[in-house]
């Protein structure tokens, strides 16, 4: 088949049955022995681009032939001969001479007399197939070469043969047979660079490593023909060997004991590889290998001239005075050769500064302080010198100390103006210090004579206006109320230059630094001053702040200045600037205006109010800014509380209502009757309320008294009531008209009777965490359990409860829905009195 018409690209080739196979020229062969059943035999060719993507198909139809005649009927069946003979491999001599054409092989068929072949060249770098190269007699089968072969080009080929029929039928499977060339040595070895430069630090020891060289060689590997060795030809400049080449390798070493760079600077080295092992009719080629020498900082500096001297003027600032020089023999430019200079001795008052000159590698010598001719009329100095590089000895030599010399300074006197000294003066001032204070005093010294007569003292304009000076003594004083809060005080300090003039108008001058230093000049005071206290009674933290810096500030000391408050209230210290405020005891609830001294660290005391909301709450919200004033103290009344007594009320109407239409009218029988009681109970005491003391209308009485106490009006009387501890009331928070049951403030008035046997503090301290806590339930509760606790039913027993409902709402307090208050009658009096306990 012709598979180039179909697809000419095609890389992959196979076929649907197993039974044939398809060669790349096409040729159809089976792989079995095949017996042809049916008439015909189909199956498809299956070509494919892979890069492209392409595919192809060619069906194929095989039928069985009839026109031959002369086979018989068993020869239906197409049978494979196995050859007599498998040829190996041939193999041919690179670069041979002949003569040509060179018989290389024969092949030989039983059952076929025409041969032919194609072949093609394999190896690395092969892009195309050298024609004509091979051809095969048709009649003998014999392969002749037509041309010598290189094997770099062309290393091996692969000769497909066939075998045909006179009939032009191929019985066999071609036959792969393998040529392959025989390597000559036709190549010398070459090195991959033509020049190798190496460097190496002078002094190294024998055997480090400098480098190495390398060549190739374009004959068969891993032969003779390929095997290298090194060698060095020659030395520049040619002198003791300072380096050895390993044959095998190619690493050059070093090999001199000692190499110095200040002697030879650079090596050049002419080396050698040869093929064959390094045989002597084997192949060579030479290359250069330049060797370099680095430098090392192995030689010190030291100075040209080793005593030097100079003059300078007294008081002459940075200016230069001398040059020294020094000789390196290192590489020049390199850390090696480059100086430091320093001085070792004679410049403790760093008066003189030595530096480097990068370009000529002298030492500058330098005045950075004015020097003092009446102080010192010559300075005498030692300067040495180093490397930037650290000094590395040499092996065979011994170590060097470090080259030094000395330079005589002479100093040359000069007409001076005078001197402040110090220079710079500090003076601290504190704030708000009267003006015309005397802060210091700043004079000046004549250098030549060492006194300040005939020196005046000027200030120049310009300048901060805080201070002057006294123009003969030098006497600073204040002009100013100074005051850090003030314009440019606020930064705090202020430089001040002074001038001295003497006799004959010379100058001199010196700088004042005014500093101002804080001063107790702010109070102490509170920052919140209002606050709300709840139940819990959690003291309140006080947080004072005073602007004044320390030590002006904290710690700072609290105190309660009246003493009333202060026998109620206590003051614990928290920190330095914070402390606690609490209650002593169990005190009224109300607002209490305390006020609170704070004294800082410096003595100076603030005072600040602070106002406490005393309040009966669980959290600071629900005080709501709202309170009820009481006589002695101030008192809140909850809404649960009111709640409980209108349920309580009228509870306790509806049973005097039914004792009323059981067992009489207008009077109610204490004893229990068998019809009513069904002998189930038996009264064992009577607990009546006494005599009775209030009218219809409880009248409060006008507050005339100093003690603040209120009477209760019966009739045309009145009567003092007095209870155990401080007196509270109860009293309508909606403003005037309403009555109210009264007490004296402890201490006030005269008692004239007892009608409790505890204080309120003692009930209350035990009940109200209880009834709080049932408060707090019902409000939480989802389920509204505690909810039923408002109103308790009871079961019957004889007779009605005078007490009413009991529940957990009866102390809570609410500012509303008072007005039953003023139509209350005598029974209602044991639910007045524990209102007026509380």
């Amino acid at each position: 088949v012709d598979l180039k018409e179909c697809l000419q690209s095609a890389e992959f080739i196979s076929s649907t049955d197993a039974n044939f196979k398809i060669l790349e020229d096409g040729s159809v062969y089976t792989t079995s022995a095949l017996s042809l059943s049916a008439e015909k035999k189909t199956f498809t060719i299956l070509l494919k681009d892979i890069q492209e993507q392409v595919e192809k198909k060619i069906h194929v139809i095989l039928v069985k032939e009839e026109k031959k005649k002369t086979r018989h009927a068993r020869d239906t069946v197409l049978k494979r001969t196995k050859r007599r003979w498998g040829p190996i491999p041939s193999v041919m001599i690179e670069n041979s001479l002949g003569p040509f054409p060179l018989q290389i092989q024969q092949v030989q068929s039983d059952t076929a007399q025409n041969y032919t072949i194609y072949y093609s060249a394999t190896g690395p770098g092969i892009t195309e197939d050298p024609k004509g190269l091979f051809y095969i007699e048709r009649e003998t089968g014999n392969i002749f070469a037509t041309r010598a072969v290189d094997r770099e080009q062309y290393p091996s080929f692969q000769i497909i043969c066939f075998a045909i029929t006179p009939d032009g039928y191929s019985p066999e499977v071609p036959l792969v047979h393998t040529i392959r060339i025989e390597d000559d040595n036709d190549n010398a070895p070459y090195f991959t660079q033509d020049l190798f430069e190496f460097c190496v630090p002078e002094n190294s020891k024998p055997g480090v490593v400098v480098g190495k060289v390398t060549a190739e060689d374009r004959d068969e590997p891993y032969t003779l023909h390929t095997t290298l060795k090194y060698r060095i030809v020659s030395q520049n400049p040619p002198i003791t060997p300072a380096f050895s080449l390993h044959g095998d390798t190619g690493v050059i070493s070093v090999l001199l004991p000692q190499l110095d760079r200040e002697l030879v600077p650079s090596y050049t080295l002419l080396v050698e590889v040869r093929d064959m092992a390094g045989q002597p009719f084997g192949l060579c080629t030479t290359g250069t290998v330049v060797v370099k020498i680095e430098d090392t900082n192995d030689n010190a500096p030291s100075f040209k001239q080793l005593q030097y001297e100079t003059r300078v003027e007294e008081n002459r600032v940075s200016v230069e005075i001398l040059r020294v020089s020094a000789v390196d023999l290192d590489e020049p430019g390199s850390p090696g050769s480059r100086a430091v200079y320093e001085i070792i001795r004679g410049n403790d008052d760093q008066a003189f500064e030595i530096t480097t000159d990068k370009n000529t590698n002298e030492g500058i010598l330098c005045v950075v302080k004015g020097l003092d001719y009446e102080s010192a009329k010559q300075r005498v100095l030692v300067i040495g010198v180093n490397n930037e590089a650290p000094y590395l000895l040499a092996p065979h030599s011994q170590q060097l100390s470090q080259s030094t010399c000395s330079v005589t300074v002479h100093v040359l006197d000069v007409d001076e103006g005078p001197v402040f000294k110090p220079c710079l003066l500090r003076l601290d001032v504190k704030e708000c210090e009267d003006i015309g204070t005397a802060v210091g005093r700043y004079v000046a010294e004549d250098p030549e004579t060492g006194n300040s007569e005939g020196i005046r003292y000027r200030i120049p304009p310009g300048q901060c206006n805080w201070i002057n000076i006294d123009d003969k003594s030098g006497e600073v004083r204040t002009v100013k109320v100074l005051d850090r809060d003030v314009g440019e005080m606020r930064r705090g300090q202020c430089n001040i230059t002074v001038l001295a003039i003497d006799r004959n108008g010379k100058t001199g001058t010196g700088t004042i630094q005014v500093c101002i230093v804080p001063g107790n000049k702010n109070f102490p005071r509170i920052a919140q001053t209002d606050y709300i206290m709840c139940r819990d009674r959690e003291p309140i933290c006080l947080t004072a702040q005073d602007d004044d810096e320390a030590p002006y500030s904290t710690p700072f000391v609290y105190r309660i200045t009246d003493r009333n408050l202060a026998s109620m209230w206590k003051i614990n210290p928290q920190n330095d600037n914070s402390a606690y405020l609490s209650p002593k005891g169990d005190i009224p609830f109300g607002i209490y205006d305390i006020p609170v001294s704070v004294m800082d660290n410096g003595g100076k005391v603030g005072e600040t109010t602070v106002r406490v909301n005393l309040c009966d709450c669980v959290t600071p919200t629900e005080c709501d800014g709202r309170t009820r004033q009481l006589s002695g103290g101030n008192v809140t009344l909850g809404l649960w509380a009111i709640l409980a007594m209108i349920l309580g009320s009228l509870l306790l109407l509806l049973i005097l209502i039914t004792i009323c239409g059981c067992c009489g009218r207008g009077v109610m029988h204490r004893q229990v009757t068998d019809d009513c009681a069904n002998h189930n109970l038996i009264i064992s005491n009577t607990e009546a309320p006494g005599e009775e003391v209030m009218d219809h209308n409880i009248i409060p009485l006008q507050n005339t008294c100093d003690q603040g106490g209120y009477g209760v009006k019966t009739g045309d009387q009145q009567t003092f009531e007095v209870v155990k501890g401080r007196g509270h009331t109860l009293e309508s928070v909606k403003g005037g008209g309403h009555q109210t049951l009264g007490s004296v403030k402890e201490g006030g008035g005269q008692p004239m009777m007892d009608t409790c046997r505890y204080s309120y503090s003692e009930w209350h301290n035990f009940t109200h965490p209880r009834l709080g806590e049932k408060v707090h339930l019902c409000r939480q509760d989802e389920e509204q359990k505690h909810s039923e606790d408002y109103l308790l039913s009871y079961n019957y027993e004889g007779k009605g409860s005078l007490a009413g409902s009991v529940g957990c709402c009866s102390d809570q307090h609410e500012e509303e829905a008072l007005d039953f208050l003023d139509q209350l009658e005598p029974k209602f009096r044991t639910l007045a009195e524990t209102c007026i306990k509380r």
